[in-house]
């Protein structure tokens, strides 16, 4: 099965954050999960996915 597998910049998209909110994330060890190809990084769909659904939450107190 292939996953796709986005850059930065398209991952930031589809999350609606800034490129450089991403990298803070990974530097902090926060954020979705990543792989990090050579010199490259990337994020699959599916991490994404993950994450965004783990960013429920049913009040503005509720601590993940």
């Amino acid at each position: 099965m292939k996953t796709k597998l986005y850059g930065t910049l398209e991952a930031a998209e589809i999350l609606g954050v800034k490129p450089n909110t991403l990298e803070g994330w990974r530097t902090r060890g926060v954020g979705p999960r990543f792989r990090k190809i050579g010199s490259l990084v990337k994020y699959s769909e599916n991490d994404l996915e993950d994450y965004i659904e783990a960013q429920t939450r049913r009040s503005t107190g509720e601590v993940s």
